[in-house]
C-alpha cells in the first residue's frame, strides 16, 4: 500500500476521545498538518445519510398524515443540500490543489469505491429538490445516474482485472451496487419516454452486482481477519442492498408483496446481528461512521412504507420511533464531525 493511499484510509478515521487531553503543543502540530489534501470522499455519506432522513420525514408525512409535519423534511433537506454544496466546493478544491491525492483515493481498492457516494448523493439531491424544481430534480438524477452506471462498470472491469487481495473485500465494495439501486428508488416518476429502461437497467446491474458482492464481503468476514476498528462502522452497508433493494423493487412494481417484505426483513435482520458490533465504545469516531447513516435511512424508509401499507399500528409506531431515533443519531454525527472538523484533526493526515 503506497504512503498516499495509507492516507486516503487515516483520513477517515480520528483519534480516540482521549486525545482531546493532549498538550497545546500536540494541537498546534497537528493544526499544521490540517490540509484539504486530506478531506475524505467518503464524507459524502453525510449527505446520502441527511438526504435520506430528509426523504423518511417526506414518507412519513405522506403516509400518516398531518401528525407528521412536511417542515422537518423541509429543513432536513435544505441542509443536506447545503452541506453537499461545501463539500463538493471543498472536494473540487482539493481536486485542483491535490489531484494526485485524488487520483491515488480512486484507486484505491478500498477508498475508491467511496466515490459511489457522490453519486449517491447526486440522485437523493434530486429526489430532495426535485419537489421544488423538477427541472433541477431531472437534471441532477441524469447527472446521477450517468457517474453510477460509469462507476459500477469501472469497478466491476477494476474486479475482472484479478490480483484482488480478499483483504480489499470489505462492505465499501458494496457502494456502487447501491448506488445503482438508488437510480430506481428515485427515478421513477421520471417523464422521460427512456427512463423506464434506465430504471430496469440500473435494478439488474445493481441488484446482481450488490449481491455478488454481498457474497464476497460475508465469505471474508468469516474465512479472515476483522475489519480495522476504524472501518467497524460499515458494517452496516451490508444492510443497505436489501433495505434500498425494498424501495426500488416497489417503485418498479407499484406493491408491496410477499418478495418485497422478504427484501425488508432481512435487512431488518441484519441490522439487528450487526448493531452490537457497531455501537460500541471501543470503536473510535471519525468520518467512518458516517457510513451508518443512509444504510440505517434506508432502513427507516422501508419502515414507514412497509408499515403504512400493512396498516398495522404496531409496525406504524416502531418506523415512527426509529425515524425519530434515526433523526437523533444523525444529529450527533453532525455535531461530533463538526468538532473534529473545528479540531483540525479532521483534515490531519
Amino acid at each position: 500500500m503506497t504512503n498516499s493511499a495509507t492516507s486516503v484510509l487515516t483520513a477517515m478515521d480520528t483519534r480516540p476521545a482521549a486525545a482531546a487531553s493532549s498538550t497545546a503543543a500536540a494541537a498546534a502540530t497537528a493544526a499544521s498538518r490540517a490540509s484539504i489534501k486530506n478531506l475524505p470522499v467518503s464524507l459524502f455519506a453525510a449527505v446520502m445519510g441527511l438526504s435520506g432522513l430528509s426523504m423518511g420525514w417526506r414518507l412519513a408525512h405522506t403516509e400518516f398524515g398531518a401528525v407528521v409535519p412536511r417542515v422537518v423534511s423541509d429543513v432536513i433537506g435544505l441542509f443536506a443540500t447545503f452541506v453537499f454544496v461545501v463539500l463538493a466546493i471543498a472536494y473540487g478544491a482539493k481536486l485542483l490543489r491535490h489531484p494526485a491525492a485524488v487520483k491515488a483515493e480512486f484507486n484505491h481498492p478500498i477508498a475508491g469505491n467511496f466515490f459511489g457516494t457522490i453519486a449517491i448523493a447526486l440522485l437523493l439531491q434530486s429526489a430532495v429538490l426535485g419537489h421544488y424544481n423538477s427541472t433541477l430534480g431531472q437534471v441532477m438524477w441524469i447527472a446521477g445516474t450517468v457517474a453510477t452506471l460509469l462507476l459500477a462498470a469501472h469497478v466491476v472491469s477494476r474486479l475482472l482485472g484479478g490480483n484482488c487481495h480478499p483483504a480489499h473485500a470489505v462492505p465499501a465494495w458494496i457502494i456502487p451496487g447501491v448506488a445503482a439501486l438508488d437510480i430506481p428508488v428515485t427515478g421513477s416518476h421520471m417523464p422521460m419516454a427512456w427512463a423506464g429502461e434506465v430504471l430496469l437497467l440500473s435494478a439488474a446491474v445493481g441488484s446482481v452486482l450488490a449481491l455478488v458482492l454481498f457474497t464476497m464481503i460475508v465469505t471474508r468476514l468469516i474465512q479472515h481477519e476483522p475489519l480495522a476498528p476504524a472501518m467497524t462502522p460499515s458494517l452496516l452497508i451490508l444492510v443497505a442492498p436489501f433495505e434500498v433493494g425494498f424501495t426500488a423493487y416497489v417503485n418498479l412494481t407499484g406493491r408491496v408483496d410477499l418478495f418485497a417484505g422478504l427484501l425488508f426483513y432481512f435487512g431488518v435482520f441484519l441490522f439487528v446481528v450487526l448493531a452490537p458490533k457497531v455501537f460500541k465504545k471501543s470503536v473510535p469516531f471519525g468520518a467512518g461512521w458516517w457510513a451508518i447513516s443512509f444504510p440505517l435511512a434506508a432502513m427507516v424508509n422501508a419502515g414507514v412504507v412497509y408499515a403504512g401499507t400493512r396498516g398495522a399500528w404496531l409496525l406504524q409506531a416502531l418506523a415512527g420511533g426509529l425515524l425519530v431515533l434515526l433523526t437523533a443519531a444523525l444529529l450527533v454525527l453532525t455535531v461530533r464531525t463538526l468538532r473534529i472538523l473545528l479540531n483540525r484533526r479532521l483534515l490531519t493526515s
